[in-house]
């Protein structure tokens, strides 16, 4: 077990040397932190709104102008104070998304296991990344954004690559690449997410089994990528086990993660981050090789940000769209602190045990071609265990590259003049250290080619293979101090790359990432200026490697940091333990916020998730007899305990790993070295597996009739094949080969995006026309490819299918949680087994909103509706009885005659409203009626059988800034748009407040129900929305095709400590009063803090699994449910 928490405690990103560990935890500078929890606690309490009655105030917290620029904040203006993002008003923000997308490690068409072209195209120049991550071109990524609004996500952490901005050489810059990505950032904002950018590497490289660094960096460094396999200076996917019969389908879980513990990372990142310290000989371009690949690095994310600042005057900047930078995920220390380099750790703190275990002193000889036995390990169970030895040879290949010879030289001119069509037999360098291809010229008096660096330095001898300096990296070998990686050698590239990237975003939240698991630096205020968040990454690591979940687990996290005097008190049995156990790492991970200087930063979980390929990808129907395909059970309880540990107290904001829109199957996963993590996928879509299952059944039957042919007695004997056919054809995969590429555009499908991004699912940028009949009937005129594509997009007209299908444990990862709070979340609790949601929100009198951002609600008969706090609830968890009815059931009670009048009545309705230069119209359906209330002693706030919701028995509540209400009766809305998408009916799916809208919209009016926790009666107000301009309101959108009866998505029963709170689509909005300020203790009257809590349930109990699974059984497609069979299409 001590082997096992410490395999857990990196797992993902296992890096650094373990001996650095300690020192790293040691340092004096680390050690500085006396911010005690409590002085955290008080600082966690932020302004909020005051009541109506309330004297407007302005709180220094919340400034009026920048503390990075001294400029006045935008009302889109995101703060970083009181270990809380915080809203131009005064409101805490939690932030929580997913990262989009792990398919951005690569380019398109050349996940991990491709093999053809990986070398010869990356020697060329590279491929372009254009279509990472989302195809601007079908219409797929106005679907997959919209289904991540769906889900609750409001933020995005955008992996892109050093590889994807240069590739092409040292200063050539793929602008194109540059451009697509600047347009998927607006996507991304029109969907109303806030977006971190994230430099992503894993390993450095694509090249060494990783993801990051162009391929010329690894030439820049002297290596020869052709020998990585031969050397095992790096496991490649798609070269493993051997180059010459690569197997990529065999390659272990995880074991990508030991290219930490090989010589090619081992080497580079020392080079990267440490080559001025420990290889002041590698000179290339008169510059050490530290300066110039942090240079180039620096160079190409400063391009991108420049190229951002270009766009439309900044307008993603000065949005808050971009809220800011990550430094390097996950950065590596390399050798840099290495106690003995002829022994690895006896700990497991920095490699994952998995496969061959050479020590560095066995890499350096292995580099140099020279054969070496090796430590061999296996992972189990109950962590890693040594099974024996096995002798690597590299045959003489060596990882460092040799100089061209003369006549090389000369073909390789050849083909740069373009004298000869043929390709050299290989790039490298002219024997005076120039590379004709790359366009350096490397110092080869000093750092000669085809030699170990670290023999150059003095580090070992080539002749005895020697280590002469085992503790060369521990020491700086000028001074004699020992090294500490984070302040010595991270923290300086840092402030190099922050001064870079504020010249075009000096507003920028800087997300400080450390190596996993390891603390901060402190860092001085005048760096951060304010402007900072603690961007950490966690993983069960026991779930992560053995891809099951267990029923015991290990405080990881704990041992490291010192917590057990044992490993065995580490051991957590049970669930419960386990989950209180992550929820206790994620609070300690969130206390390292707190040595980074300023006025306290908020907290980013910037990774977390489970592998979904578990037990054999039974979840698949790769075991049992297929059994179990489609149930993702045991994946939910792994991954709800997880984003659990994210609530509790800890209320932490965090981004899922990942979301793979396109290249996401079951044989290859997430499309990189076999992870399987993504969120989503195409191979789950509902339609696709029913595919599947139809062509299994008619194979089957198609086998079973040629084996009754086969039956027929030739002289006695029943015929059979010959060569094992018919045995081949029953044990053959019957699913269909992995794809790389794009769907191929269609206007259909471009027409549909249009449909969605507006009218359905979440944006207010499209052009509103009048139109929209016409449209209707002539411009939809799909073909059965274009609807087909529809369907293996996920695409449904009720919400509640559309956000489940192909989603895979959606009940873990679409959570409620106060988005944005009235007073700063204590706690946050969910039961996802009972669809219970409780939350406690403490409140002072210093919580006032600034007097300018009180009101910025919608619109009311009354005047501006002041801003409260805002809660999402997943129609996952809390969905209307109707959209869970069984599209049959639907039918029988004449539902298509319904739809089919809605659409009619949609298409001649009467009335309209301006929109900019736009046209909605909007229908008459009958007016409703409001009921009498339930009695106030019911306990929750619910609906009542004849719809009213009733307040709770409460604290009396008055001056409260309850919303302006009357006894408006207004019926449902019909909105028409222009589309090719049948629109029918109009029901909010996301209710976003997007802080940053491009065109100025207006909303008809349409009936709100107000509930007061103090009266217990609902009221109905006509509320309409104007949209005029940035940091306002927008239209909620609409899902087409669900009956229009203006009832809720959800049905909740609500219970609230005080105040009056409305739903609005996923979103629930309540007010209370906030403490006069008089001197006070306790929560009573005249006390200066106080806590608020609400707990939300589903009427009628949890969604149930079986109803989800009927679902899919029985769910149409948008066609089938609006048309009877024989009577023809009723949309075009």
């Amino acid at each position: 077990m001590l082997d096992l928490w410490l395999d857990a405690s990196r797992l993902k990103t296992l890096g650094g040397a373990s001996s650095a560990w300690p020192r790293c935890f040691r340092s004096e500078a680390i050690r500085r932190w006396n911010y005690s929890f409590q002085d955290c606690a008080r600082s966690l309490l932020l302004p909020l709104p005051s009541p109506l009655h309330s004297p407007p105030v302005v709180m220094p917290r919340v400034p009026s102008v920048s503390p990075a620029t001294g400029q006045p904040t935008p009302p889109e203006y995101l703060h970083t104070t009181a270990c809380n993002f915080v809203d131009n008003a005064g409101r805490s923000v939690i932030l929580r998304g997913v990262n989009l997308s792990g398919a951005s490690k690569a380019p398109v068409g050349h996940t991990s296991e491709i093999l053809d072209d990986f070398w010869e195209s990356s020697e060329a120049g590279g491929e372009s990344f254009v279509g990472r991550p989302l195809n601007l071109d079908d219409g797929s990524a106005d679907i997959h954004l919209a289904r991540l609004r769906g889900w609750g996500f409001n933020f995005l952490r955008f992996p892109i690559t050093w590889e994807a901005l240069e590739h092409e050489g040292p200063g050539k810059y793929d602008d194109e690449y540059i451009d697509y990505t600047i347009q998927v950032l607006e996507k991304c904002k029109e969907y109303g997410f806030r977006i971190l950018m994230d430099p992503h590497q894993d390993c450095w490289s694509r090249f060494s089994g990783g993801s990051g660094g162009p391929f010329w960096t690894l030439a820049a460094c002297g290596l020869n990528p052709y020998n990585i396999t031969a050397t095992q200076a790096a496991i490649v996917h798609c070269e493993y086990p051997l180059s010459h019969e690569p197997d990529p389908a065999s390659l272990p879980a995880m074991v990508w993660s030991t290219n930490y513990g090989r010589l090619l990372s081992q080497t580079i990142f020392t080079l990267f981050f440490a080559g001025r310290t420990f290889a002041p000989d590698c000179i290339i371009d008169g510059v050490n090789i530290q300066d110039y690949l942090q240079g180039h690095y620096i160079a190409a994310v400063g391009r991108l940000a420049d190229r951002i600042r270009e766009h439309d005057g900044g307008s993603l900047y000065e949005s808050c769209a971009v809220v800011g930078w990550d430094t390097m995920n996950e950065p590596f220390e390399g050798l840099c602190g290495w106690d003995d380099l002829n022994l690895n750790p006896i700990k497991q703190g920095s490699t994952l045990k998995k496969g061959t275990y050479p020590t560095p002193a066995q890499s350096f000889r292995l580099g140099m071609g020279q054969a070496q036995t090796v430590e061999n390990w296996s992972f189990g169970a109950m962590g890693p265990s040594k099974n024996g030895t096995v002798t690597i040879d590299p045959k003489g290949h060596k990882i460092w590259v040799e100089p061209l010879s003369p006549d090389e030289g000369k073909d390789q001119q050849a083909a740069l003049d373009n004298e000869v069509a043929d390709r050299p037999r290989r790039w490298g360098e002219l024997p005076d250290g120039t590379h004709p291809r790359w366009g350096w010229r490397r110092d080869v008096q000093k750092w000669p080619l085809g030699t170990c660096v670290w023999a150059l330095h003095g580090v070992w001898d080539l002749e005895t293979g020697f280590v002469l300096r085992p503790d060369y990296f521990r020491f700086h070998p000028i001074t004699g101090e020992e090294v500490e990686f984070i302040t010595d050698f991270w923290k300086p590239h840092f402030i190099a790359y922050k001064a870079r990237i504020s010249k075009s975003h000096p507003e920028a939240v800087w997300f400080i990432q450390p190596p996993v698991f390891a603390r901060p630096p402190e860092i001085e205020d005048d760096v951060l200026k304010g402007r900072c968040a603690y961007s950490t990454h966690y993983y069960d690591g026991l779930t992560l490697l053995t891809r099951h979940w267990n029923w015991f687990n290990a405080d990881a996290l704990g041992l490291l940091r010192g917590k057990y005097s044992s490993t065995l008190a580490a051991v957590k049995i049970g669930e419960p333990a386990i989950r209180k156990s992550l929820q206790d790492q994620l609070g300690m991970l969130k206390d390292d916020s707190k040595i980074l200087a300023g006025p306290g930063y908020p907290t980013v979980i910037g990774e977390i998730g489970i592998p979904y390929d578990m037990d054999g990808k039974k979840s698949y129907g790769w075991t049992d007899g297929g059994k179990y395909k489609g149930d993702y059970s045991n994946q939910l309880k792994a991954l709800d305990a997880s984003l659990n540990a994210c609530d509790g107290g800890n209320c932490l904001n965090f981004t899922v790993w990942n979301f793979v829109p396109d290249d996401h199957t079951h044989e290859w996963g997430d499309g990189w070295n076999m992870e399987d993590l993504s969120l989503w996928s195409r191979a789950d879509v509902w339609e696709k597996r029913r595919r599947e299952d139809d062509e299994g059944k008619r194979r089957r039957r198609k086998v079973k009739a040629k084996a009754s042919q086969e039956s027929v007695l030739l002289n006695g004997q029943p015929m059979r094949s010959g060569d094992g056919s018919r045995i081949s054809l029953v044990s053959q995969n019957d699913s269909p080969k992995p794809t790389s590429k794009q769907l191929k555009p269609s206007l259909a499908m471009v027409a549909a995006a249009s449909s969605l991004s507006l009218a359905t699912l979440g944006t207010a940028t499209a052009t509103l026309t009048s139109d929209s009949s016409s449209t209707l009937d002539s411009e939809f005129n799909g073909t059965d490819e274009e609807r087909n594509r529809l369907r293996l997009l996920g695409w449904h007209t009720n919400p509640f299918d559309f956000l489940s299908d192909g989603a895979r444990a959606v009940k873990a990862f679409a959570r409620p949680f106060p988005e944005k709070t009235v007073g700063s979340p204590k706690n946050i609790q969910f039961d996802v087994g009972k669809a219970i949601f409780k939350c406690t929100i403490v409140v002072t009198a210093d919580d006032r909103l600034r007097a300018e951002n009180r009101l910025g609600g919608i619109s009311t008969e009354d005047g501006e509706e002041p801003l409260g706090t805002e809660i999402f609830l997943p129609l996952i968890h809390f969905a209307h009885p109707r959209l869970l009815d069984s599209p049959s059931k639907k039918r029988s009670k004449g539902y298509r005659s319904t739809v089919a009048l809605s659409q009619a009545s949609l298409l001649q309705s009467k009335g309209s409203f301006l929109a900019s230069t736009s046209t909605i119209t909007a229908t008459s359906p009958p007016i409703m009626r409001r009921p009498s209330p339930r009695p106030a002693d019911s306990g929750l706030a619910g609906i009542s059988e004849d719809g009213v919701v009733n307040g709770t028995a409460s604290p009396a509540l008055t001056d409260s800034p309850v919303p302006p209400s009357s006894d408006f009766k207004m019926g449902s809305i019909a909105t028409a748009v222009k589309t090719r998408v049948p629109v029918v009916g109009a029901v909010p799916i996301l209710n976003s407040n997007q802080p940053y809208p491009s065109l100025a919209i207006q909303r008809p009016a349409k009936p709100v129900r107000t509930y007061s926790a103090e009266s217990g009666v609902s009221t109905l107000s006509a509320v309409s929305t104007s949209v005029t301009g940035k940091g306002t309101g927008v239209p909620h959108p609409v899902v087409p095709g669900v009956e229009d009866d203006g009832e809720d998505l959800i049905d909740i029963e609500v219970k609230v400590s005080e105040g009056t709170w409305r739903i609005e689509g996923q979103k629930l909005i309540w007010w209370y009063d906030v403490p006069a300020g008089a001197e006070g203790p306790g929560d009573g009257e005249g006390s200066t803090v106080k806590e608020v809590t609400i707990e939300v349930r589903r009427r009628g109990g949890v969604v149930k699994s079986k109803v989800m699974k009927r679902r899919e059984e029985e769910a149409s497609t948008w066609c089938e449910t609006l048309c009877d069979e024989g009577v023809g299409c009723r949309v075009i």
